[in-house]
């Protein structure tokens, strides 16, 4: 212990000289005597204790006011004398704000245990706490994305069920005092609003079941669709109710209320991720010494955990491996990388090509047979006529990655760019084919061959209407998407488990393995059905609800299938990247779910026969009739803030905003930079320290000696 105990005659110069050789010192210095000869040439140069006893004075005086001591990143004694400081202050204070400072700590306090037992109330607590102690905190991100999609499409079902169905139901079931307005007969064409609708699921069983999955029949006029609310408006005792803006506006408020909650939601992990960009090195460091998941508990997953961190320090090997190779590349080689590249990216256009004219070339086919008598055909082959396009979507989401996960690896890129672009192929493939349907069947309802389709502006004939058939559409792609789930789980993945258990001597069966739970696959398939509920909301107001059921079902489904049939997958994905990956990719469904419903509301014609918009060239039409009946004052704002002298100083303005965050955040990045640099160094001043105390220690034990 004698060795250990150091003074100061020790060293070769007084402590404060020594700490002054500290390599952070000197470099605060060099930045410190720049600033100082910059004050005195300002005039503005003050002492460090005063600047620092004002300074610190200030922060006391107004965090105490402003925050909880509890937020302090201090240990108990400095707490308490912070509390004491708050409480001698207390005592100078008028009762009025005396009485302010109480109440503002009570509504704290109620506000963190309302918290508290919100937490309690959360939707699959304890089942997402297991998945996470047992899975990491990976396949936790997922279940709790699919927690958000629930309450998300219950959020949207209630703004659809409050604004379009409650007053309708209302009225129907005489609860108020309130009658229908019925829709006007304006100058249209009677054949414009025929609109015969088949009852031939009470005749037939297997057609009731073949009306039930296709939305068809006794499904085709009910409140499941669009075709029912053909109202006008809802008369109470003191006012008109307009349905039509009412239904407008609530596929506005939907869309409009998916967005800031998604952008809300992602903007937390864009800041994680922001955060965490980091030198090479520091990602060595970080897996080596934080990697570690501290959630984990079970004993296959902590094994999981260690092969994850060893694929992903050889996946940043290789990856190192790659930029040294593309810097040593000669220019044939590149030419020739750059060449095989681009004849790939050809093969992958012309595979979402040939997948695209599948999907048309099914939808035409459907469109053009579905018409015929039921009992002209049988069961099966009415069912895949029917459902013919979902197939042949469903056929291409399963094809395409099989084969974008061949053609990447000849691509020679490094392995996290490899995963990141298979997955954006796969995002926009399995969106894709959503709107390639939805513009299809645009191209179809638009299409005139015939007087009956100039008269009334869109194919009559084939699609009376086309807003129902529309909602149909997006029905059976929702329906047929919750079977395919259902259908895999229970006879592909539980029959592999049982055989890969029971037949493990077998080589073919040791060879197929386990079902993975790819994280990535699985958020595209809900994203997926997310997509499709947004599109099909305007067309049919209660698939919210039905997308809610169905994620509801998938949740136990997976779960399930987690516990008991599949093995995670070895590339594990940090939650705070899973959560900003997950929203992006749902922010991008949103996107192209916008497009196809704008053209839908503003350009195609709506259906004379049906709906609450049969008086109006377009639904947007709404909008403009509901304006002219306000004031003039008001009229002359809306039209004025609409008009292009406004927008263009409101886009200046903007692009203003815009700048000034990305300076700002231009900022932040160079105080993260500095940051980074005041650690590296603190650690130099480790070492140095090390070093130091160790020529110290020796010169002590040679003066012993």
């Amino acid at each position: 212990m004698e060795s250990l105990s150091l003074d100061s005659s020790c060293f070769s110069s007084p402590p404060v000289n020594f700490l002054q050789e500290l390599p952070s010192y000197r470099s605060i210095a060099r930045k410190r005597t720049t600033i100082l000869s910059r004050d005195k040439q300002n005039g503005t140069l003050l002492k460090p204790t005063d600047s620092y006893n004002f300074q610190l004075e200030g922060e006391i005086t107004e965090d105490l006011d402003n925050q909880s001591i509890r937020k302090y990143a201090l240990n108990i004694s400095e707490k308490r004398r912070l509390r004491d400081i708050q409480e001698t202050q207390m005592k100078y204070l008028s009762e009025w704000d005396q009485w302010k400072r109480y109440s503002s700590k009570s509504w704290k306090r109620f506000i963190e245990k309302a918290r508290e037992m919100t937490t309690h109330l959360e939707l699959w607590r304890e089942d997402i706490r297991s998945i996470e102690g047992k899975f990491g905190t990976g396949i936790q991100s997922y279940f709790s994305f699919l927690r958000f999609l629930v309450l998300l499409n219950l959020v949207i079902f209630l703004i659809i069920f409050m604004v379009v169905l409650l007053p309708v139901l209302l009225t129907r079931y005489k609860i108020t005092n309130s009658s229908f307005i019925l829709i006007p007969s304006k100058d249209v064409d009677i054949q414009c609003t025929v609109y015969p609708i088949s009852s031939s699921g009470l005749i037939y069983f297997y057609s009731y079941v073949i009306d039930l999955l296709s939305g068809t029949g006794f499904l085709e006029d009910t409140y499941l669709f669009y075709g029912h609310y053909t109202i006008d408006g809802v008369k109470f005792q003191n006012f008109i109710y307009d349905l039509p803006l009412a239904y407008l506006l609530s596929t506005i408020a939907y869309l409009a209320l998916s967005l800031v909650w998604i952008v809300k939601r992602s903007v937390e992990g864009f800041k994680i991720n922001l955060i965490r960009s980091e030198e090479h090195f520091q990602s060595y460091c970080n897996k080596i010494f934080a990697g570690w998941d501290f959630c984990i508990t079970n004993r296959s997953m902590a094994d999981l955990k260690h092969s994850s961190l060893r694929y992903e320090l050889r996946a940043d090997l290789e990856e190192e491996r790659i930029r040294q190779k593309i810097a040593e590349r000669t220019s044939e080689e590149t030419i020739r990388i750059y060449s095989l590249r681009l004849f790939l990216n050809c093969i992958v256009l012309a595979v979402l090509a040939a997948c695209f004219y599948a999907i048309y070339r099914a939808t035409i086919f459907s469109q053009e047979h579905m018409k015929k008598e039921i009992d002209k055909m049988v069961f099966g082959e009415n069912l895949l006529i029917l459902y013919l396009p979902s197939i042949v979507i469903t056929l291409a989401n399963f094809i395409t990655p099989i084969i974008f996960a061949k053609i990447i690896h000849y691509e020679d890129y490094s392995p996290g760019f490899e995963i990141r672009l298979t997955i954006l192929r796969c995002v926009f493939m399995r969106l894709a084919t959503i709107c390639v349907l939805v513009f299809t069947l645009g191209s179809k309802i638009t299409s005139c061959d015939s007087y009956l389709c100039d008269l009334c502006g869109y194919n009559q004939k084939l699609y009376p209407c086309w807003e129902t058939q529309v909602g149909q559409e997006m029905y059976k792609l929702m329906i047929f998407d919750l079977i395919i789930i259902l259908a895999v789980t229970l006879f592909v993945d539980f029959p592999r488990k049982i055989l890969v258990t029971y037949c493990s001597s077998w080589k073919l069966f040791q060879c197929w393995g386990e079902q993975e739970f790819a994280i990535p696959d699985n958020v595209l398939g809900i994203v997926y059905g997310q997509t499709i509920c947004w599109i099909g909301a305007f067309f049919s107001p209660l698939l919210p609800a039905i997308a809610t059921l169905k994620f509801i079902i998938i949740f136990y489904v997976k779960e399930i299938s987690l516990l008991y049939t599949c093995r995670p997958s070895p590339r594990q994905f940090r939650a705070s990247n899973s959560n900003f990956f997950f929203l992006l990719v749902l922010l991008i469904g949103l996107c192209l779910a916008i497009i196809p419903l704008t053209i839908s509301m503003a350009r195609i014609p709506s259906s004379k026969a049906c709906g609450p918009f049969t008086n109006f060239n377009t639904t947007w039409e709404v909008v403009p009739k509901t304006v002219s009946t306000f004031p003039n004052s008001l009229q002359t704002l809306v039209y004025g803030i609409t008009s292009e002298a406004f927008a263009v100083p409101f886009f200046m303005i903007i692009c203003l905003i815009m700048f000034y965050f990305i300076a700002l955040a231009g900022a932040h990045k160079r105080v993260v930079v500095q940051l980074r640099e005041q650690l590296n160094l603190e650690s130099r001043d480790k070492r140095y320290l090390i070093q130091k105390l160790t020529e110290a220690q020796r010169d002590l034990r040679n003066r012993l000696d």
